[in-house]
């Protein structure tokens, strides 16, 4: 096996222990595989900014593992989320590795750019993800069948954006968790009064120097309803 490859599954390997996420080596392997996906096709797609492969486990994988505990801990009155839509999925971050560590995740992965959305159905199916589901368009203008029990975004659009455009989608009991960079304190204040933001989490990804924070969100009604 080639240097590079063993470095990135080292890397793989340690990342999780620091982020106490245990995952069988089968699905180990298969995350790499993705992270392999995506550059080959990134050549031609511009699926993601970040040109360097040797960064993928970081940046990437542990990146979007990162809100795998808080993913878990609450949505639908407090249970384990069972769906998941990833709003502006690009190359499917953060979508494609949750769906790859939680095998009974519903996970949607949604975009407007075809050629994306092309590269994310091409991936579900070489990794064998019958728990994804792909859908080309603006989410606003989505209008599927069943709401979701989280919602997620990795740097899409500003809160308040992200939130409204989003609304429709999201089960009453359901969550946001909008991945961010910098603690958005600003953005948080321009939050419209139907959200209830419930934590601000810092997540310290191994291998990320940058700053990063995991916003979650309810509505407020559903918070009242808990309360009463």
């Amino acid at each position: 096996m080639p240097s590079e490859a063993l470095h990135q599954e080292a890397s793989l390997e340690q990342g999780l222990i620091a982020l106490s996420i245990g995952l069988p080596r089968l699905l180990q392997e298969k995350l790499l595989a993705y992270t392999a996906l995506l550059y080959k096709w990134n050549r031609t797609y511009n699926l993601t900014a970040l040109r360097e492969p040797s960064l993928a486990v970081s940046h990437h994988l542990l990146d979007s593992l990162a809100i795998l505990p808080y993913l878990k801990q609450g949505a639908k009155k407090g249970g384990e989320a069972d769906t998941l839509l990833d709003v502006g999925s690009g190359g499917g971050l953060p979508g494609i590795p949750l769906a790859i560590a939680c095998p009974n995740l519903r996970v949607t992965l949604l975009d407007s750019n075809s050629k994306k959305t092309a590269f994310l159905q091409q991936a579900a199916i070489e990794l064998n993800l019958p728990n994804i589901a792909v859908h080309c368009g603006r989410v606003e203008q989505f209008r599927p069948p069943a709401k979701f029990s989280a919602i997620t975004s990795r740097a899409f659009s500003e809160l308040a954006d992200f939130v409204a455009l989003s609304r429709h989608l999201l089960h009453t009991d359901g969550r946001w968790l909008a991945m961010k960079g910098l603690w958005p304190q600003e953005e948080i204040a321009r939050l419209p009064a139907y959200v209830a933001v419930q934590a601000v989490h810092r997540l310290d990804v191994p291998g990320v120097d940058g700053e990063r924070h995991l916003v979650l969100m309810g509505n407020i009604d559903a918070q009242r309803c808990e309360g009463s």
